[in-house]
């Protein structure tokens, strides 16, 4: 198809008429007040689907190790940010309905009560489950308790050496105030007795969060089995030496999570970078919101640590031992044997060179032909990344425009950058500074861009610059060319490997002139409201997205074919999910695959009984956002940034594309016809909000893991040439 084809020309332009109705008054808008499921339920529903993981038992141990990790990394961060907001919001009493019109206080009551109880699953998964599966590959986590002298002796030898002088015992008396607990550290409550008076005293002790959290106990490698203890563990039975002529009464693990939401506002700040900087100093002194315990803790100890909190009952987890499972992504252990079976990405097919020993080059196969990636199936190093290093040192490259949401530490997509401003070459680096727990990274990476002579820029004032969007100009035969990089992930070559996403490579004019008309935009006051190839939010997306709805409805009321899939991270919208229940009333077949939050109910007869809601999680985390039309038959297909929650569509800069090359069309078609196939494992959501795993037939056999498919299909696919 020809690039130049627009939205207007198919009808699907951002130029929406005036008295556009997203209610599609063809259909009675009378739709039942129970029609969402709750948002902060559906997303520890999510969380328990990663728990299952970690639970199969079918799984890798060391993987199911990681799942566990996962788990408790989720849930610290759903603490902070979400609960933390529900507890501010109750407090300033600015509280308003959730999504389901119930009162944020009762909403926080479920949550503490489902959060209560996948804790409590999550920590005897570890006990019962994980942790006698390690023990049987040959990896104990054992307790100071089983050691016999020799470990003890050797183990007292490594404290005094490498852990003794960093710890920091913080005695509570009328002369030391009850210590500022910071949040996410592992502490030891210590009550001692001095023997010479008798008088009992109270320590914290903070466990130093930059050693190994887990211990080896055999110092030598080898040996047969390997063994680690808790450093807390370790840590517990040396206080004699913290607390000489003290006697040990008790002591017990505890660990405190706080709010750390980041809040700045924007029309309020001129220097964005310094108030961000004095927020993040903020977050550490947020207040609590929960408090996690060993159930061994006696009720001495617990009173202090809940009166000096200022935390309520219902705030305070009791836990088996080890607390903050987190740390399990510290067991890292060279055993191939207990990982899943090692996939290497290949290099897109469309991107090898043209002979068998020639160099890469980006431009000439992108010149060449649209070029659709799938990460991490296909390698983001020999794609996007070299597409970006080799523009830095093209000579014919004159400019390089770039947004940057989150990257890696030692990022090469920074460097590239940094070295097309060495060159002279003119660069624009977009960072999303207020990117969540990534902002002092981002603070850092502007600075050193900034020192680069890079353009560095931050947005438009109250939006976050969420798109995933590169622009090189390049010089060829006496004109500029475009060549555009449109993603569904960040531009991030750690993450790359393990999140799932899609991005379009294209020498496409229109999307080159859509990207720097886009990019004015952002950069400077340019207010440009038509765009051919791309859909952007905050304007026009959701309205987009609504009137291709409406089209799929009109249809299928007209009797004509229909059809709407959507692949996304969250579906929380309620013009959205109400347009879609429209279109199911309507008889429009819709499929919804979500990797987290839906509110969407499916199943409902007379609302939703022609949508079906699909999840699969895996090795790999599905990331990409897809959105596709059947549109009688000629479907429209867009992948981009955007998530379905009012955050994406009206409060940041999102952009999608649109598909236009009809092999990339069945490719995004066959993704969904697999992902929706009874015969691959997923979860099925009903119209409770329960999710069921279908992972097994009905022989016990177990059904298709989608990923791992795709990874042997991707992996043979072939250069138009034939050659692999």
């Amino acid at each position: 198809m020809d690039g130049e084809i627009t939205q207007a020309d198919s009808g699907l332009g951002t130029d929406f008429d005036d008295d556009f109705d997203p209610l599609f008054g063809k259909l009675d808008p009378a739709l039942p007040d129970d029609r969402y499921l709750d948002r902060e339920l559906s997303w520890l529903a999510f969380n328990q689907r990663v728990l299952e993981l970690a639970e199969d038992e079918t799984l890798p141990v060391l993987e199911r190790t990681n799942f566990l990790a996962i788990f408790a990394s989720n849930l610290d961060e759903f603490f902070m940010v979400r609960v933390a907001g529900l507890k501010r919001r109750i407090l300033t009493g600015l509280a308003v309905p959730t999504n389901v019109g119930r009162a944020p206080q009762d909403v926080l009551s479920d949550i503490s009560a489902a959060a209560h109880a996948l804790q409590n699953r999550h920590a005897l998964a570890f006990q019962n489950l994980v942790r006698p599966a390690l023990a049987e590959a040959g990896v104990d986590v054992v307790g100071w308790q089983s050691l016999d002298n020799a470990d003890r002796r050797s183990l007292r030898t490594y404290f005094s050496n490498q852990i003794f002088p960093v710890l920091m015992p913080l005695a509570v008396d009328p002369a030391h105030p009850f210590p500022y607990i910071s949040g996410l550290s592992l502490n030891l409550a210590v009550r001692v007795r001095n023997t010479k008076t008798g008088k009992q005293e109270f320590a914290r002790l903070k466990v130093p969060p930059m050693l190994p959290r887990f211990v080896r106990v055999d110092r030598t490698e080898s040996v047969d089995r390997i063994r680690y203890i808790a450093l807390e563990d370790l840590i517990a039975n040396q206080l004699g030496d913290l607390f000489p002529g003290m006697e040990i009464l008790e002591h017990h693990v505890f660990r405190v999570t706080r709010n750390e939401d980041v809040e700045i506002d924007e029309d309020e700040t001129e220097n964005l970078i310094k108030a961000l900087e004095k927020e993040l100093l903020r977050r550490r002194f947020g207040p609590p919101i929960r408090l996690e315990i060993t159930e061994d803790m006696d009720e001495v100890t617990l009173g202090l640590l809940v009166r000096e909190l200022d935390v309520t009952e219902q705030e305070v987890y009791h836990l088996p031992a080890p607390l903050d499972l987190g740390g399990l992504f510290d067991l890292r252990i060279d055993r191939p044997d207990l990982h899943f079976s090692k996939h290497v990405p290949t290099t897109a097919a469309q991107l090898l060179p043209s002979e068998p020993n020639a160099d890469q080059d980006i431009f000439a196969a992108v010149a060449h032909h649209d070029v659709l990636l799938h990460h991490p199936y296909e390698s983001f190093a020999t794609s996007v990344q070299a597409f970006l290093e080799q523009a830095a040192a093209d000579p014919n490259v004159l400019a390089i425009k770039q947004t940057l949401y989150r990257t890696s530490g030692d990022s090469p997509i920074v460097e590239a950058l940094i070295a097309a401003a060495d060159s002279g070459k003119q660069v624009l680096a977009l960072v999303e500074i207020k990117a969540r727990f990534d902002e002092q990274a981002n603070i850092t990476w502007a600075r050193k861009l900034e020192k680069a002579g890079v353009h560095v820029v931050y947005g438009l004032v109250g939006l976050k610059t969420h798109c995933k969007l590169a622009l090189v100009v390049r010089y060829e035969k006496g004109v500029l060319r475009h060549y555009s990089h449109i993603g569904t992930g960040n531009y991030n070559p750690k993450t790359s490997r393990i999140y799932e996403d899609l991005g379009l490579l294209t020498a496409d004019a229109q999307v080159g002139k859509d990207l720097t008309r886009l990019f004015n935009e952002l950069s400077g006051y340019a207010i440009e409201k038509k765009f051919k190839r791309l859909l952007v939010a905050p304007l026009h997306l959701r309205r987009a997205l609504l009137k291709q709805i409406q089209a799929e409805t009109e249809n299928a009321l007209e009797g004509k074919t229909s059809g709407i899939r959507i692949k996304v991270n969250s579906m929380v919208d309620e013009d959205i999910i109400d347009a879609l229940y429209r279109a199911s009333q309507a008889g429009v077949l819709v499929d919804v695959w979500v990797r987290g939050i839906c509110s969407l109910k499916p199943g409902v007869d007379g609302m939703s009984e022609n949508i079906r809601v699909r999840s699969i999680l895996g090795r790999y985390l599905e990331h990409s956002r897809i959105f596709s039309f059947h549109n009688l038959g000629e479907t429209q297909a867009y992948i981009g940034s955007a998530d379905m929650m009012h955050r994406n569509l009206d409060r940041r800069v999102e952009a999608l594309v649109r598909l236009i090359d009809p092999e990339h069309l069945v490719e995004i078609e066959a993704l969904f016809e697999r992902a929706m196939d009874p015969r691959t494992s997923s979860w099925w959501l009903d119209e409770t909000g329960h999710w069921t795993r279908h992972d097994v037939d009905e022989n016990g056999t177990h059904l298709d893991d989608m990923q791992n498919r795709l990874m042997q299909q991707i992996s043979q696919r072939k250069r138009p040439d034939g050659r692999r």
